[in-house]
């Protein structure tokens, strides 16, 4: 969905207060039943929770796209199960969907539902202690019968023992009106309870004046194969609104105004990731003039960058679904050697597998990127939850001195130029990149400013056409390892240029020539030279938002950038003095890294590992910087951020 903005930029502090004023108005449809009042809102955070069939991710992926096509800020936090089928009904085999939008900037999924859509016993037993007091529950009541409310330890049902007194509680039969809703089409139960999540889907676009016609355009094209489907499937997302339009229950609706001031003038649209990632992919491969081929084993979370890539042939694409991972990074570095933009994606568990063949890019110096969208490990760990703990395995994973560059993206939307900047880095240095993504940002989406293509990059690379050396006898031959000497980068030459034959291989070339050396002095040159040109990569230097003279700064990496930033506005907002900045450039760092960590008292490096870069920046610069750690498998929460960097501000 695409949306116009045309207002200057603005920022508002996330954590104001949600209501902000209220209002009536006429509703949006109805049935002729009397005018609801209407309440204004600033931001509201809803989480739909199901069982792994119940079609959350669609539901929250639906209303998403209601909501940026509305024009609100948006942030999104799904959350599943690593099982592709888990058993119904169970802990293990819930699903969420958290959606946290705005008319004003944000940062974060958010820290508490304010909505939570329960569709089983499950899903209200595995999210509720995430829901603070006074927030509305939605629940199916139709679910809560003896069997699913046995299977997770709900000897009585929580909507009659008043252990949720706290919250305002709607007990909606889902079940049971979605099949009265679809009686005219003759489906079965079965068909037709598969649609109860497009009547809560409905319910909600009530409750926030949400946009119905795109899920209505949606819901015909998707099913455009199964029109009775699909306009089952409509019906049950109108029968939702009109419910919610005329029940008692539901007295008041709500409404969150476009971010109208959060945005500089452009073109806007939802993005998530791991899509804006395989745009930049794309952009960058037409940037460079250069084919783009991407070899790839399926992997969560980065299989939606193959199923992205591979419809893109138009655009001179080339996707390889290879039978594991160390063929498709083969496949990738024969593509570089063919003079094709190269990209193998995967995550921690195939970067193991890929490491020898990155060893190999090092030594034949070739640009790869090598994309990693970061999960919970060790070894096959947690597929479906996030963390930063593959820093270490993308610096030192390989085996001998065999540096890499690392960059990581901050948001979703920043994958896109994450991907650009990788590639320029490939390019201009001759050199495998790590592009070190993550669940989170992957999974999770925001507005996205569609760029104008004068303001890309230009990547253009000039291919080796002839000799570069000449001879003591005054003989011009071709070395493959001649180094330009800006960036030391090696000329790159497609194979079948006449005249430019030479040797590659994983063992040590001799400088220049490229021969096979086992000189002791030539492979100490030949160390040092690699890393003298990873070190010698041009990076922008750190930018500190140091307003008013802090002493303690919170340095960040990733995707922990939104709850660190949320954390620092809420902190500042309470009167507390504290510095924020944030690395996209892992290897190498920013040349005046050192200066700034040495300005300040004290340096707190919030992590989704156990302390990797804060181990980094203290052998690199002999800093005491102070680790705040979590590998829970889910995000930061903004909250939680700013009571410890509070902490340590007052240290």
């Amino acid at each position: 969905m695409t949306s116009q903005v045309s207002s200057p930029a603005g920022k508002t502090d996330e954590a104001s207060e949600a209501v902000v004023g209220e209002h009536s108005v006429p509703s949006a449809e109805g049935t002729g039943a009397a005018e609801k009042e209407v309440r204004r809102l600033d931001r509201v955070i809803i989480r739909f929770a199901g069982d792994s069939g119940d079609g959350m991710q669609l539901t929250g992926d639906r209303f998403t796209s209601e909501t940026a096509s509305f024009g609100n800020d948006l942030s999104t936090l799904p959350n599943f199960p690593a099982e592709i089928r888990a058993p119904a009904g169970t802990l293990p085999g819930v699903s969420s969907f958290q959606l946290h939008f705005a008319d004003h900037d944000i940062l974060t999924p958010g820290d508490a539902p304010n909505v939570l859509v329960a569709m089983n016993p499950a899903a209200l037993k595995a999210n509720i202690a995430d829901v603070p007091r006074g927030a509305d529950i939605i629940v199916n009541t139709d679910e809560f019968t003896k069997r699913p409310m046995a299977k997770v330890g709900y000897a009585v049902s929580p909507l009659e023992d008043g252990s949720l007194d706290a919250y305002n509680v709607h007990p909606v039969p889902l079940t049971t009106l979605t099949i009265e809703a679809l009686k005219e089409f003759g489906l079965s139960r079965k068909e037709a309870e598969r649609s109860k999540n497009m009547f809560a889907l409905g319910l909600l676009s009530w409750m926030y004046n949400r946009p119905t016609e795109g899920t209505e355009k949606f819901l015909r094209s998707k099913f455009a194969k199964k029109p009775v489907i699909a306009e089952a499937n409509v019906a049950a997302f109108k029968a939702g609104w009109n419910f919610g339009e005329t029940t008692e229950d539901f007295a008041v609706s709500y409404e969150v105004a476009p971010a109208s001031h959060a945005f500089p003038t452009g073109t806007y649209r939802n993005i998530s990731g791991n899509l804006a990632l395989s745009y930049g992919l794309i952009a960058a491969g037409r940037q460079a003039d250069l084919p783009l081929y991407l070899g790839s084993y399926p992997i969560t979370p980065a299989s939606d960058i193959l199923h992205e890539l591979s419809k893109h042939k138009n655009f001179g694409v080339r996707t390889f679904q290879a039978e594991d991972e160390i063929a498709g990074i083969g496949a990738a570095l024969g593509a570089a050697f063919g003079g094709s933009l190269a990209v193998t994606t995967t995550s921690g568990p195939g970067v193991a597998l890929k490491s020898e063949t990155i060893g190999l890019a090092v030594s034949l110096e070739l640009p790869l990127l090598i994309v990693d969208i970061q999960r919970g490990g060790p070894s096959t760990g947690l597929p479906t939850k996030t963390e930063q703990a593959d820093l270490l395995q993308a610096m030192y994973g390989r085996n001998g001195e065999a540096p890499v560059p690392v960059i990581a993206p901050r948001t979703p939307a920043d994958c896109f130029d994450a991907a650009l900047d990788a590639a320029r880095i490939a390019l201009t240095y001759r050199t495998p990149v790590f592009l070190l993504s993550d669940g989170y940002l992957a999974n999770g989406s925001e507005p996205w400013r569609v760029p104008e293509i004068d303001s890309l990059p230009d990547l253009r690379v000039q291919f080796a056409t002839g000799p570069n050396h000449e001879l003591a006898d005054g003989t011009e031959v071709f070395w493959p390892y001649k180094r330009d000497p800006r960036t030391l980068a090696r000329p790159w030459a497609v194979p079948g240029t006449p005249g430019l034959e030479h040797r590659i291989g994983g063992i040590e070339k001799q400088d220049g020539t490229g021969n096979i050396s086992y000189d002791p002095a030539n492979h100490d040159f030949m160390v040092r030279t690699r890393q003298a040109k990873i070190d010698g990569i041009e990076v922008p230097d750190l930018e500190v938002d140091d307003p008013a003279g802090a002493t303690t700064l919170a340095l960040g990496w990733g995707s922990t950038y939104g709850p660190i930033t949320a954390a620092v506005r809420r902190l500042r907002a309470a009167g507390e003095t504290i510095a924020q900045a944030h690395l996209r450039h892992l290897n190498p760092f920013p040349k005046n890294l050192g200066e700034v960590l040495k300005r300040y008292d004290r340096v707190v490096v919030p992590e989704m590992n156990l302390g990797q870069l804060s181990s980094l920046l203290r052998a690199r610069y002999l800093v005491d910087v102070r680790s705040y750690n979590q590998v829970n498998g889910m995000p930061f929460k903004a909250e939680q951020l700013a009571t410890a960097l509070k902490e340590a501000n007052g240290a």
